[in-house]
């Protein structure tokens, strides 16, 4: 029989044992406590009402598509990094519906079928998918844990070939929490700009640094874009904006070549792209209320552990935490375990690409009286 899909979209889907033994739990009528939740939007963050008057603007009914984006909505970006320490000119910056979109415009822009990124491990399980759906692949460098988080350095040389386009970095990462160092980000610079390849800077989660830390960096001697948006920044995922920044050698022949992608899709709605000014001022007391909470129950998890065989590992920022747990069984065990026996859904490890056992990763996001009995009933 002739092939009638792409090999491209040849994943098994099928619900893993967790996302089945969840199924049966609320199917059942029981009361999880969902230690994984990470949509804001669901997780009792107060919103303001001027949100909806922001995209109430009377040009959205008028469409005069811009590829990299409304000059106005570029110029709100450039103000959002430049408050930050980060130096961005308009021309420079385009917009996304979302980071993943970016993902796969980068990918078109740096990549030929075959070629290959290089993603951290552990992360956020999507680059698979997304490369896939450009017919690149994908090949992981570690972070080393020691206390705090590194780039594996000798490691990542050991991962480039001769078809390695780009280096993507999540700043900080999901789910560790790490940052890069500054000495990490110099290096990488370096490593990258001598060999010709890009670099992606995923930095969705920057402002929810739990200790304060200078986003400045000196000259990019690599191609680098740097890529975020309203999903994280303003809790507000369904929004649909975000954003690539460019800096660094050939930063304005690679704005010519993803204003063509961009021409091509013209994915960003007028509305958003409208409100953007005022969405990023409000977007403070959003964040505000997200830094209250993560830090919050990242206080509330070290004490409930403390003295307890479950270990907190260092976390610098983002909306994750990760419980070392002991070995005495599995990451599917355990998970399956306290959810089956006591109704708490946290993610495995291995969910995340961890290398060795046995960790559990819980969302920070999660609401306090929800995070902490979850918690109390996992120790």
């Amino acid at each position: 029989m002739m092939r009638m899909f792409s090999s491209r979209l040849n994943w098994d889907v099928s619900p893993n044992p967790l996302a089945r033994l969840l199924e049966q739990k609320r199917a059942g009528g029981a009361a999880v406590l969902d230690l994984t939740e990470s949509n804001p939007t669901r997780a009792g963050i107060s919103y303001p009402a001027a949100i909806l008057e922001a995209i109430r603007h009377p040009q959205a009914l008028r469409y005069e598509p811009s590829p990299r984006g409304l000059l106005s909505a570029r110029e709100a970006v450039v103000k959002y990094y430049a408050e930050r320490g980060l130096p961005f000119s308009p021309g420079r910056i385009l917009l996304t519906a979302s980071t993943s979109e970016a993902y796969a415009y980068l990918f078109k822009l740096l990549a030929d079928p075959g070629d290959q990124v290089l993603t951290p491990r552990p992360s956020y399980p999507l680059f698979d998918y997304l490369a896939a759906l450009e017919s690149v692949s994908v090949r992981q460098y570690p972070l080393r844990y020691d206390g705090a988080w590194h780039m594996d350095f000798v490691e990542l040389e050991r991962a480039i070939s001769p078809r390695t386009r780009a280096i993507v970095v999540v700043n900080p990462n999901n789910p560790t929490g790490s940052f890069l160092k500054p000495d990490e980000w110099d290096r990488l610079q370096v490593l990258a700009g001598d060999r010709g390849i890009a670099i992606l800077s995923d930095e969705v989660f920057s402002d929810y640094g739990f200790e304060p830390a200078s986003r400045v960096r000196g000259e990019d001697r690599a191609l680098t874009f740097t890529m975020s948006g309203l999903s994280k920044i303003a809790g507000l995922p369904q929004m649909k904006l975000g954003w690539i920044a460019l800096s660094g050698p050939e930063a304005d022949a690679a704005m010519e070549r993803l204003e063509l992608i961009a021409d091509t899709y013209l994915s960003v709605a007028t509305p958003v792209q409208l409100a953007l000014p005022e969405l990023l001022v409000l977007s403070a007391e959003i964040r505000a209320q997200i830094q209250a909470r993560t830090r919050a129950n990242l206080d509330a998890l070290r004490s409930i552990v403390a003295g307890s065989p479950v270990n907190v590992l260092n976390v610098e920022g983002g909306w994750s935490a990760i419980l070392q747990v002991p070995r005495i069984r599995s990451e599917q065990e355990w998970a399956l375990m306290l959810l089956g026996e006591r109704d708490v859904l946290v993610q495995p490890g291995y969910f995340f690409d961890f290398e060795s056992e046995a960790f559990l990763v819980v969302s920070l996001l999660t609401p306090r009286d929800v995070f902490e009995e979850g918690i109390r009933r996992l120790i």
